[in-house]
């Protein structure tokens, strides 16, 4: 039943309220992820440079494996945040352990790839002679703990669709430091090496992993939903989950073409690409809390069936994303001067990043829109959408970074090409949330 509407004051103070407590957490959460790999870099440089380079391909490697996966968290929160919103709490849970075992069955796949088939993937990543041993005892360990990271992922999903981020930001902290006690532990104290970093990660990933399992089987007893897998409800998650997997596969296509088209351009710029990549990323964790928060928050309304409610917190989303887009723009160009050089002393290479550093500024906006509109889909279900979208986007970008080189161009008009990619995405995804064909109430889509 559609609610009446509230007073647009009260209304968009309620959406804030929602947003603030479910976007801060989740932007703690987020954070917390990529500093597992800065502590194992910076535990496992101080072994050598080979070490350290044999981690840097099997890190990019893991990243690459798990990061296509995300779909796990992604099409679990929205179908979980439906079920909340219709009041149904045993079906969401039910829905959520669905997620979480399929998170399993695909964690035990990539175990049976990837320890087999280490040697050659690090030998196609272009590993030296010295640093590949490394690499292959790193990638062969930590891949026992990718079941453990997935499930992980799943019941992150599970918990924001109930509309909980703040048990995730708990976790993430305790599961970082255990991570950095375990690895200095292993890794010196045992004297185990590379090898101790490994399985210091593995046994926090496993710990989270549990730590997650504890609450949601709490929850699952409390309101009396089955644990035991389920072979339709486990399919329906794969089936929900693939077109999210083709959006994430194409994103992911854009970084890498993007890369290799900065190493093209040389050594300065591949240089001054990374640091740039490294700062966007940053500043997408910060807009993607929003675009989280929108999932659950969107997901519930439908669940519910206030149409209505979903179209006005989607608005105020959608202008927290340009607020939020404008502030980090600023602070980019206001911080540049001091944190640039913590990245590279290289004046040349400074000189050639801070241009597209300007670039990225006046992109932040746009991205801004971007993520929250994302998550506003995802939280609708709308995964095909997002997969077509996705690909058209990447089908308009593709020619025209890889036409940098060949004219000339330098890693500001590569730059310019990536907010071409976020002005496409832009607006394939005010399109769609323009035609409310995203907004399919019930407990279900």
């Amino acid at each position: 039943m559609t609610q009446a509407p509230a007073p647009p004051t009260t209304s968009r103070r309620r959406h804030d309220r929602e947003i603030i407590s479910l976007a801060v957490p989740a932007f703690g959460a987020l954070v917390a992820e990529p500093l597992f790999v800065m502590v194992d870099s910076a535990i496992v440089g101080h072994l050598g440079t080979a070490q350290l380079a044999g981690l840097a391909v099997a890190a990019a490697l893991l990243t690459t494996a798990v990061s296509i996966f995300v779909f796990l968290a992604y099409a679990t929160t929205a179908a979980v945040a439906r079920r909340v919103g219709a009041g149904d709490r045993a079906s969401a849970i039910r829905q959520g352990m669905d997620g979480i075992w399929l998170a399993l069955l695909l964690g035990i796949c990539v175990i049976g790839v990837a320890l087999p088939a280490a040697p050659l993937i690090v030998d196609v990543l272009g590993a030296s002679n010295t640093a590949a041993p490394y690499a292959i005892t790193y990638l062969r360990i930590s891949s026992l703990g990718i079941p453990a990271m997935l499930v992980v992922m799943a019941a992150t999903g599970v918990l924001r669709g109930l509309q909980d981020t703040r048990t995730p930001l708990y976790v993430a902290i305790g599961g970082f430091t255990a991570n950095a006690v375990l690895n200095a532990g292993l890794v010196y104290g045992a004297e185990l090496g590379i090898a101790g970093s490994a399985w210091g990660t593995v046994t926090a990933q496993v710990s989270m992993a549990a730590a997650y399992l504890v609450v949601v089987v709490r929850g699952a007893r409390r309101y009396g939903a089955s644990l035991r897998p389920d072979a339709a409800g486990i399919k329906a998650s794969a089936q929900a989950g693939v077109p999210l997997l083709v959006r994430t596969l194409s994103l992911r296509a854009v970084l890498m073409i993007a890369t290799a088209v900065a190493a093209r351009l040389g050594d300065t710029e591949i240089a001054a690409h990374q640091v740039v990549l490294s700062l966007w990323s940053l500043m997408a964790f910060a807009l993607d809390a929003i675009a989280i928060a929108g999932q659950a928050i969107i997901g519930r309304y439908l669940g519910a069936g206030d149409s209505e409610g979903a179209r006005q917190a989607c608005r105020r989303m959608v202008e927290w994303g340009i607020v939020s887009g404008i502030v980090l723009g600023v602070l980019i160009v206001l911080a540049r001067p001091l944190f640039v050089p913590l990245f590279t002393g290289d004046q040349v290479v400074q000189e050639t990043l801070f241009p597209a550093l300007l670039v990225v500024a006046l992109s932040q906006p746009i991205a801004g829109v971007v993520f929250v509109l994302d998550g506003v889909l995802m939280g609708a279900g709308d995964g095909p959408y997002l997969a077509w979208a996705m690909i058209v986007t990447l089908a308009v970008f593709a020619p025209a970074a890889l036409l940098v080189p060949p004219l000339g161009g330098g890693l500001t008009a590569l730059w310019w090409a990536m907010t071409l990619m976020m002005a496409v995405r832009m607006a394939t995804l005010w399109l769609r949330t323009r035609s409310g064909k995203w907004v399919v109430t019930g407990a279900t889509r």
